[in-house]
């Protein structure tokens, strides 16, 4: 029995997993980063002590969950895979790994955050198939807002060409910022999916798109004026999801006329939302992640971790 331990250090959540290569399980400890009251973030500084603080914490409870012997180690290193990424937090989870590899002799395996995310929807919804295929994948988050033709890669990792973003705000920092204005926690996702689930007016909204690119700052001004002008905190949460929902269905429609039917996968913390997955659901032919795998998390780099080393171990066999 093989064991694959995932190690994933965001910018908002430390995380951590284990993949049974047997039985095809994954059990994850993660603990989202503490963030004081009305801020909208972390500070990088911050953000890698309370990785530093938390993720021993997170290995003890791990362990405690399985009995074996750790085959290899996977662990993302920075946020996307190309030239230049680099974020200070994702340096808590590499030197760990780093000591871990040594310490058990095993080896260790090195992904992007963004790699990890699309891992785990191919995983969690079982599209298997899709790591040796191409597709388009949305990756939408706090984050990041992106869409991506992905291939696969010699590291049986993936190559990320970007054929759609945000050119202002990101979907979950429009999400954040609607929140805090209605008196939600930060991270705001959940409690605003709460509050626009009461809702029972019909919304129509009006995203417009530059091309494929998006443009997300506005949402923020709208929701502020609907506030104002008297619509209560439910329909404000309605119409901030469903602003997302339109674009994002939007630069859907306009990728697939451009390349054609191939599969769609949606990933990241804002595509766990139920009103969001409902519509688009509707009407697109697609694939989501399953919610505990939608925000930032070490499984989808644990089975990446897996993947490799078994082909790795599969050459070595017929030299």
């Amino acid at each position: 029995m093989s064991y694959y331990l995932g190690i994933d250090t965001s910018n908002y959540t430390t995380s951590t997993a284990i993949y049974n290569s047997q039985t095809d399980e994954i059990i994850q400890c993660k603990k989202l980063l503490p963030v004081k009251t009305g801020e909208l973030g972390l500070r990088q500084s911050d953000a890698v002590f309370h990785h530093t603080q938390q993720l021993n914490v997170l290995f003890s409870e791990l362990l405690k969950k399985f009995n074996g012997n750790i085959t290899a180690i996977g662990v993302s290193s920075k946020p996307r895979p190309c030239e230049g990424s680099y974020m200070p937090c994702f340096t808590v989870g590499l030197n760990s790994a780093k000591i871990l590899s040594d310490a058990l002799n095993v080896p260790l395996y090195t992904y992007s955050h963004q790699e990890g995310h699309i891992s785990a929807a191919l995983y969690s919804s079982n599209k298997k198939e899709l790591f040796n295929k191409k597709f388009l994948a949305f990756h939408i988050s706090g984050g990041t807002t992106e869409a991506l033709i992905v291939n696969p890669n010699n590291d049986f990792g993936f190559d990320l060409n970007i054929v759609a973003k945000t050119l202002d705000l990101n979907a979950g920092q429009a999400i954040d910022r609607v929140g805090l204005m209605l008196a939600c926690s930060f991270p705001c996702g959940k409690e605003l999916e709460q509050l626009a689930l009461n809702c029972n007016e019909d919304i129509k909204v009006n995203p417009a798109l530059k091309e494929y690119d998006c443009c997300l700052s506005g949402l923020e001004n709208l929701c502020a004026k609907a506030l104002k002008d008297g619509k209560s905190k439910e329909y404000v949460a309605k119409f901030c999801l469903t602003y997302i929902e339109k674009t994002i269905f939007l630069m859907t429609k306009r990728l697939k006329q451009k390349y054609g039917d191939i599969p769609v996968v949606y990933a990241g913390g804002v595509m766990s939302n139920s009103i969001i997955q409902k519509n688009i659901s509707r009407l697109i032919d697609c694939s989501f992640a399953k919610p505990e795998y939608s925000c930032d998390n070490s499984a989808g780099i644990a089975y990446l971790a897996f993947r490799k080393d078994t082909y790795d171990k599969s050459t070595i066999q017929k030299t």
